[in-house]
């Protein structure tokens, strides 16, 4: 009686934390599961959207992997967005916000004007951008020739498209500028203060205060970077139509990557693939392979964090 009587607690108990769960498990369901394992089904299968799937077998990632030119280079773009962009927006961030801490007076307004650029619409910063940068008519190649300065080419050049993004980047980091100055301010100043006494200088001062205490918000930054990076579609895209003075109208199709492949990214890829080409298979291998990307990076990641921590114990 008394097994029964607690077998029945346990059900009710089981069956109340499934109910709080619920809408968790409902949107995990529709929005992640459900998505994930269509992509899965559909990467093995021709399906142009207008016909019904047909098996394939591994035809669409064999033809992804060694016959679609635009792969590798759009592979190889994302990882030196994510490697050189990520890094940098995560120090300018961080340099930021350092910054304006240790302003005195007028913190507010230099605040408001360095988060500013963060709420510019994506298209409309990066055709502005691409007006700065134009390497013939923009204002910054203008001041850099008076200067006796060689003007890079910018978005019409492939050595400098990557780096002219990644300027963009930098100009829209006050998202991290805010996140690093709330984690600065939340420092505890007898810390400081401590090594302070102790002799230490500066830079020992942010190694061994500082770093320690806001390395989740870093570790954060990197990670949430690293995933936005993995999904950059827009800026790149835009600026290469804007760049290669394309006006796609109805009828035309612009292929992404101007110039030389060296803004293509591999969310453009997909939506070539997919709405572009009709070809949902292959679409769905590059969104799998970005996936796992994001997931490999995001595990090394926090590996490596824990690895620190321990280290640090």
């Amino acid at each position: 009686m008394a097994t029964a009587t607690l077998a029945s607690k346990r059900r009710r108990a089981a069956l109340r934390t499934a109910a709080f769960m619920s809408p968790w498990l409902l949107g995990f369901a529709i929005f992640f599961a459900y998505p994930l394992i269509s992509t899965v089904y559909f990467s093995f299968m021709h399906y142009d959207g207008f016909q019904p799937p047909r098996w394939s077998g591994g035809k669409n990632w064999a033809y992804v992997f060694e016959h679609y030119p635009l792969f590798w280079p759009a592979l190889r773009n994302t990882l030196w967005l994510v490697v050189v962009m990520v890094t940098l927006r995560v120090l300018f961030g961080l340099g930021t916000g350092l910054l304006i801490t240790k302003i005195k007076t007028g913190t507010g307004v230099f605040r408001t004007l360095f988060y500013l650029p963060y709420l510019a619409p994506p298209v409309a910063a990066t055709m502005a951008f691409a007006f700065l940068l134009n390497p013939g008519t923009g204002p910054v190649n203008s001041i850099l020739e008076k200067a006796g300065v060689p003007a890079p080419g910018w978005f019409n050049d492939p050595a400098w498209s990557k780096p002219a993004l990644t300027l963009l980047a930098l100009w829209g980091v006050g998202d991290l500028m805010v996140i690093f100055m709330a984690a600065l301010l939340d420092v505890p100043a007898e810390q400081y203060e401590a090594a302070e006494l102790d002799g230490a200088s500066a830079w020992q001062r942010f190694r061994y205060v500082t770093l320690p205490n806001i390395s989740p918000i870093v570790m954060f930054a990197v990670v949430t970077g690293v995933i936005q990076t993995m999904q950059y579609y827009t800026q790149p895209l835009i600026a290469g139509k804007v760049a290669s003075g394309v006006i796609q109208g109805a009828g035309t199709q612009f292929e992404p990557g101007y110039p030389d492949k060296s803004t293509l990214t591999l969310p453009q890829l997909v939506y070539n693939l997919g709405f572009q080409r009709f070809d949902y298979g292959s679409a769905c291998v590059v969104a799998l392979v970005l996936f796992a990307l994001s997931m490999a990076f995001t595990a090394l990641l926090m590996r490596r964090r824990g690895g620190l921590i321990q280290a640090g114990d």
